[in-house]
């Protein structure tokens, strides 16, 4: 492999995925701290927020890597930006559904979506990834406890 090929690579997938969390966090707005958020019933399990920052941080850097190992490993490009593009929007269409517009039913039914899409991925491109497929397990076990979350405000408020 080329290393300075992974190394665009890297960056180029380093700059979307960090895009992804800077076009949420914007849609965010007060998001954890609004008067709204913290007035809700939230899951024992909830972690505190700084923890989130750090989550979303170390998931990025691992799926951008991961992102980056696949891309020269699959030969139906399309689909994998069809899957990657659409697990950006999914990404990004959370925030604004759940903290701008109060959403709750259809923040859990994206954030739902995008963690099955996060597992397609593991599962689909394993045969490709073998042991790199672990550098997608942070985000989809975040998936996993944040769809929790989101399911637990859902059926509790």
């Amino acid at each position: 492999m080329n290393k300075s090929n992974m190394f665009y690579r890297l960056i180029i997938f380093f700059l979307i995925n960090f895009g992804v969390l800077a076009v949420g966090g914007f849609f965010t707005g007060k998001g954890v701290p609004s008067e709204w958020y913290s007035d809700l019933i939230k899951a024992q399990w909830t972690p505190p927020g700084w923890v989130f920052g750090f989550a979303w941080t170390m998931i990025m850097i691992c799926f951008s890597i991961y992102m980056a190992f696949l891309w020269p490993a699959v030969e139906n490009k399309k689909m994998l930006i069809g899957l990657f593009i659409f697990q950006w929007v999914l990404n990004v269409g959370w925030n604004p559904t759940f903290f701008y517009y109060h959403n709750v039913l259809f923040g859990f039914a994206i954030i739902s979506g995008l963690t099955i899409l996060v597992g397609v991925f593991l599962l689909l491109y394993w045969p490709e990834m073998k042991y790199k497929t672990i550098l997608l397990l942070p985000y989809f076990i975040w998936l996993l406890i944040a769809t929790s979350l989101n399911g637990y405000i859902l059926f509790r408020n």
